[in-house]
């Protein structure tokens, strides 16, 4: 009897430790491309970098990117579909996976390419639309009506990719009083105080910074410590490295993400730091198709660790498990999700072989079961 209660305990702890190793992974996905179903919860194990496929939506448009609520009962979604575009709500369920609409709101912009939100608001990035849009959030999860909009404008020098503003990206400060924003159209990054309980005036411009002509900033991220912000340029591969306090961004370093030798056509995408905030890694589409390595300095400034192929092709988005194992990439024109394992110490990437095998992949989104 004894050996059977010690049997028992043995499988009770084996089963919690392996839940710990266990997070869902959400995938937003383009699905006018190939057949898809809008997006996808996986169970990822962070021991061995398997997964398994667990639930799956019913005839959502583009959900193009994704942000999921704090407690972990809420998913919403960009539905990126031009002058049509919508913001979703769903409900989730972390032990199936399953989303369950809730409610729809009309974008207020063509093309939303971004979505934050905190207990208060979910705010969208309207690439098209060239504005933000802030939302409130009911208690049940659904989507207000839009508080407020800020219309951006201005041009750049590519006149085929900067004919008009291109807010790409809207980013919580560390300390949630700031949202910084990305117009690939203009060279701005912009910086707004947050008042989220505001009715009406819930952003208000602090400042913005001038990149280099034609560059077209697209993402940024900030150091662990919340003092540094590296920021990707879409257009010429640049990796500008500013210091941060109080919504003020200073220039400080400029890197880039194309190899020495490299002469094709080229796209920057997206850009993550280590759990650890050891290392920062940002991709690379077009003929590159590649994902750059450096070591992040004392200083903040970085020192390239090279290149390495994403084994597919547009690598638009990619994410670090929470363990910092794992580095999954999602390729939207090769419609799959390639396996890296992470050497921790090295930042180095090794194939395992792993795939998910998916239509038109652009959203990885990692959450706790």
């Amino acid at each position: 009897m004894k050996n059977v209660f010690i049997l028992f305990l043995i499988f009770i702890f084996t089963s919690v430790q392996a839940q710990k190793n266990k997070f869902n992974l959400l995938i937003g996905t383009y699905t006018n491309s190939c057949e898809s179903k809008g997006i996808y919860t996986y169970d990822f194990d962070t021991n061995t970098g398997g997964f398994n496929l667990k639930s799956a939506t019913e005839n959502i448009v583009n959900p193009s990117y994704l942000t999921v609520s704090k407690n972990n009962n809420y998913v919403y979604s960009v539905n990126e579909n031009g002058p049509e575009s919508m913001v979703s709500s769903f409900g989730y369920n972390p032990s199936s996976g399953k989303l369950s609409l809730i409610n729809k709101q009309s974008s207020k912009g063509a093309d939303p390419c971004y979505i934050i939100n905190d207990d208060k608001n979910v705010i969208v990035a309207n690439y098209s639309g060239g504005n933000i849009a802030v939302f409130g959030k009911n208690s049940d999860g659904s989507i207000a009506e839009a508080k407020q909009v800020i219309q951006h404008y201005g041009k750049g020098v590519n006149a085929q990719r900067q004919e008009s503003p291109h807010v790409h990206m809207v980013h919580f400060s560390p300390d949630r009083k700031f949202i910084l924003s990305n117009d690939l159209g203009n060279d701005k990054v912009y910086s707004y105080q947050y008042n989220p309980n505001a009715t009406n005036e819930i952003l208000k411009i602090k400042d913005s910074i001038s990149v280099k002509s034609g560059s077209g900033p697209r993402h940024l991220t900030f150091s662990n410590d919340g003092k540094f912000v590296y920021l990707l340029q879409e257009l010429d591969g640049a990796l500008t490295v500013f210091s941060y306090s109080n919504g003020i961004l200073k220039k400080i370093e400029e890197t880039t993400i194309l190899a020495k030798d490299f002469k094709g056509t080229f796209s920057s995408a997206d850009i993550h730091i280590s759990p650890d905030g050891k290392f920062l890694y940002a991709t690379n589409r077009g003929e590159a198709n590649s994902i750059s390595i450096f070591k992040i300095l004392k200083n903040g400034k970085l020192l390239s660790k090279g290149q390495r192929s994403t084994l597919g092709k547009g690598p638009r988005n990619f994410a670090i498990d929470p363990t910092g194992k794992f580095l999954l990439v999602a390729h939207q024109y090769s419609n799959d999700v390639v396996v890296f394992k992470r050497n921790v110490t090295s930042g180095a990437l090794t194939d395992t072989g792993k795939r998910i095998t998916l239509c038109s992949p652009v959203c990885l989104v990692f959450t706790k079961i």
